[in-house]
């Protein structure tokens, strides 16, 4: 029997290319006593991240198969607990270098790879799309290293000197190189021209890990016939669960989409 996900669906690929689709829940009753743990740095806080569900199924040799919306973008429950899981093999698969993607051995991305493609049936978006993703969230995660863990710790050397305790995993060579390049000069003035470019994005997007193309999955479901052009999904990614948009400058860009486009949506 599948474990239980809230109510949520997943079509799983199992052992003889058999296509099924099974209501899956996140309930704590079903997850496998012992875990492998691997800190999470999501915004929202939620701490450490544990993917037992993925262990067990690759153990029952069941692959949940990626949905894709008509534009392509992947949705649905298998595509987000596909995107935490890249997080996690990004996270503790990839060495913490100061330095770029491109520079990472190719045979630790095809592990990444290989480990994605063994416990998800990827579908259209392929390899590289795997491995762009995991990219992203490497650096994501270097950076969430640096502005929590690092900067705001540049007068406290002892603070500095082990890992943080969120992410033991991450060895101590690493982390002494990584702290030393975060301290360095030349980082000052590249993390100072980032900062500005950040502050000029005015209109940012309230969305959570399921993206443009969950949101557009939504919208599709809740309202039937209608196009969900790109102005709509713009404003609807900006409003809260009340329908507003808290920011006035957003709000008031949001007006205008409306006059210009002649939508209330």
């Amino acid at each position: 029997m599948m474990p239980r996900h809230g109510g949520l669906d997943i079509r799983y690929l199992e052992p003889g290319g058999q296509n099924r689709k099974y209501e899956v829940s996140s309930s704590a009753e079903t997850e496998p006593t012992s875990q492998t743990t691997i800190s999470d740095d999501s915004k929202t806080g939620r701490g450490m991240s544990t993917m037992p569900r993925v262990v067990k199924r690759k153990l029952q040799k069941l692959r949940p198969i990626v949905e894709y919306n008509k534009r392509g973008k992947g949705i649905g429950q298998a595509h987000i607990e596909m995107q935490s899981y890249i997080g996690v093999l990004a996270r503790s698969r990839v060495p913490l270098v100061d330095k770029k993607w491109s520079q990472i051995p190719k045979d630790i991305k095809e592990q990444i790879w290989e480990a994605v493609d063994m416990a998800f049936v990827v579908g259209q978006v392929g390899k590289n799309s795997v491995l762009a993703s995991a990219a992203k969230k490497w650096k994501d995660f270097k950076s969430t290293l640096t502005r929590h863990y690092i900067l705001p710790y540049t007068n406290d050397k002892e603070k500095l000197s082990q890992p943080p305790e969120t992410y033991k995993f991450i060895e101590k060579a690493q982390w002494d190189a990584f702290v030393a390049s975060r301290l360095s000069k030349d980082f000052e003035s590249v993390h100072s021209q980032h900062a500005q470019i950040r502050e000029k994005l005015e209109y940012n997007h309230r969305l959570s890990r399921k993206g443009y193309a969950g949101l557009e999955d939504q919208l599709e479901e809740t309202m039937p016939g209608v196009e969900i052009d790109r102005s709509t999904l713009w404003k609807r990614a900006r409003q809260d669960k009340h329908g507003n948009i808290p920011d006035p400058k957003v709000a008031e860009k949001a007006k205008l989409i409306v006059w210009v486009h002649g939508f209330s949506v």
